[in-house]
């Protein structure tokens, strides 16, 4: 009698983004469902391989920084001369001591990495705080930087310097990972990305996502556009995820529009070493990371991939059997006898 025995082999989902070992590739991105312990410790159980937590704007840091001094500057202060130290070398006030304390918090009561967040346009003040973030157990910072090129009197070269300041300023204070979430707001996206991935940061997060203004036509109110990314926001950040795959000296992770497991597997599948997501937890519940984590394993199984870096940047612009097709930007070919339906 013959035995034949199905071996179902297990999946190896871990990764690596930034340095930082992950149990797999999907990091919940920087928003309000990582601002608090309890809801990153269910993000945690339903299998986040790590998070960002709530970006602190640099405008916090340097208001309570401030705000500090204030305090610290009156006839009543037993060492007024400490005022000049102290306006280097201040700690933080009050949602900044908070930010510290939840993240020792996770570090006691989490095991998934914790990557800080900070949201900021200058490189003035506030860049003491980093060093904080480190003391108190992140695993990692994330620099989410935009700066929206309104200014007709500034110039784009001005514009892309501060850019690199922030990033020199910032490695000066930690040894922690660094990585920073840019936009696509660049005249030679290609040749920016490779820059900033020459000075030494550990990852670049494409893209992020803005608050967009919108209006309405009846009372005439400013209002807000959409929020929430949808599947259709896929396209942009896997294009520029393929064609900077193995052009870059450091990770690279994938934001916005990845609404299910198979976006996931694109993203991977591009390049990137780790994807961000955030609103399709938003629309069902921590529980669909679930749902997306076993998405992928399945998919694994069946084209016989026993880990994740089996398959990362296999349909990348340079192992492409067509890398054209990743700078196509004409619909010509698509759209020449494209059905056209009369109603």
């Amino acid at each position: 009698m013959i035995f034949i025995i199905n071996l179902i082999i297990m999946a190896d989902l871990k990764t690596t983004y930034m340095g930082i070992e992950l149990r797999n590739p999907l990091i919940v991105g920087s928003s309000g469902l990582t601002d608090n312990l309890k809801s990153i410790l269910k993000l945690e159980k339903c299998g986040a391989g790590a998070v960002v937590l709530k970006s602190l704007f640099e405008e916090e840091i340097l208001i309570e920084k401030n705000s500090r001094l204030r305090q610290m500057n009156t006839s009543g202060f037993l060492y007024p001369e400490t005022v000049d130290f102290y306006e280097y070398e201040d700690g933080p006030g009050e949602s900044t001591a908070e930010y510290l304390n939840l993240i020792k918090k996770l570090k006691q009561e989490s095991g998934i990495p914790v990557i800080a967040s900070i949201n900021c346009i200058t490189a003035d003040q506030w860049t003491y705080f980093p060093k904080e973030l480190e003391i108190s157990g992140a695993d990692g910072l994330e620099l989410n930087l935009f700066i929206l090129p309104t200014d007709l009197n500034r110039s784009p070269e001005e514009n892309e310097k501060t850019y690199f300041k922030i990033i020199e300023e910032v490695k000066k204070q930690i040894k922690i990972p660094l990585s920073i979430k840019i936009s696509y707001y660049f005249s030679n996206l290609a040749s920016m990305i490779k820059k900033f991935s020459e000075t030494g940061i550990n990852g670049i997060v494409l893209f992020n996502r803005f608050y967009s203004p919108d209006f309405d036509i009846d009372t005439f109110d400013l209002t807000s556009g959409n929020v929430l990314s949808s599947p259709g926001d896929l396209a942009l950040s896997l294009r520029w995820i393929a064609i900077m795959s193995d052009r870059v000296s450091c990770d690279l992770a994938a934001s916005t529009g990845i609404h299910d497991g198979q976006a996931m597997i694109k993203q991977l599948m591009a390049g990137a070493k780790a994807v961000q997501v955030t609103s399709s937890i938003y629309k069902h519940g921590a529980e669909y990371i679930e749902k997306m984590i076993g998405e992928l394993e399945k998919w694994m199984q069946r084209h016989k991939f026993s880990s994740v870096d089996q398959f990362i940047g296999k349909m990348s612009q340079s192992k492409s059997g067509d890398p054209a097709a990743w700078e196509r930007v004409q619909f010509m070919r698509y759209f020449r006898g494209y059905p056209y339906q009369e109603e």
